[in-house]
């Protein structure tokens, strides 16, 4: 197992952070260390239940910190649409974009609405389709986007 290494994260206080998949995971662990930095959160979930544990989390660690929960299903592009055109419509900056959602091995071959598999359209189409809708935004806003893939990427061969 790798060792954690810890790093230091700037004040971020006036940044507007978003990260997709914070339910959990690493996810949340970089929602976190941002809330803990001052960053404003905004916080993609596609299970309420799991977003709302996030959240409390969330709160509980970084009392004044400001968080803003979104609905996201990255696998239904008609999600994609409704969230990306939320944000558009705030007209917020948003400097920087964690991509870092993913679902892996999914129990059967699971087609999404749109005919996509579901692995494929979570971890990659989704977050390939909602970062082009922002992209007006997000080139305004000069973002950072940093893209999460999971350690078992190395496992293959």
């Amino acid at each position: 197992m790798a060792k954690f290494r810890d790093v230091d994260v700037p004040d971020l206080r006036g940044r507007r952070a978003l990260v997709t998949g914070a339910s959990d995971g690493i996810g949340l662990e970089l929602a976190r260390r941002l809330a803990a930095a001052g960053a404003d959160l905004v916080l993609p979930f596609r299970t309420p239940a799991k977003g709302a544990a996030a959240l409390a989390r969330l709160r509980a660690g970084s009392p004044g910190a400001t968080i803003t929960s979104l609905p996201l299903d990255l696998a239904s592009q008609a999600s994609v649409r409704g969230a990306a055109e939320e944000l558009l419509e705030a007209d917020r900056d948003i400097d920087l974009l964690i991509a870092n959602a993913g679902i892996m091995t999914p129990p059967a071959h699971i087609l999404t609405e749109d005919g996509f598999e579901l692995q494929m359209a979570t971890n990659h189409l989704g977050h390939a389709a909602f970062i082009g809708r922002l992209f007006p935004l997000l080139r305004r806003s000069r973002t950072r986007i940093t893209s999460v893939s999971s350690a078992a990427a190395g496992s293959g061969r």
